[in-house]
């Protein structure tokens, strides 16, 4: 979509920030997790989806084999993404 224009420069770059950030915490908490040291909260994981970072949460599920087989954190996760999603496409049409 910012190839054609039609995402902001500015906001396709938050996108990718938000979306380097999630997938790096998804790696650091699945190493937190295997070798029992403090671990990212998943409120943390949330709201990052939330601001923008879905795809590289996405992403990070996939690679690191991490929350994605948790049926109450995918639920919540749904939401974030649809209400990120719904955020933007009202953003967009104004």
């Amino acid at each position: 979509m910012a190839v054609t224009g039609l995402l902001p420069q500015w906001l396709a770059a938050w996108y990718a920030l938000t979306s380097a950030v999630a997938f790096a915490l998804y790696g650091h908490d699945k190493r937190a997790a295997r070798l029992g040291n403090w671990r990212t909260p998943e409120r943390t994981l949330q709201l990052l989806a939330f601001a923008g970072g879905w795809p590289g949460a996405l992403l990070g599920q996939s690679v690191f084999r991490h929350k994605h087989r948790k049926s109450a954190f995918q639920w919540v996760f749904a939401l974030c993404v649809l209400a990120n999603v719904s955020a933007l496409a009202v953003l967009l049409r104004a």
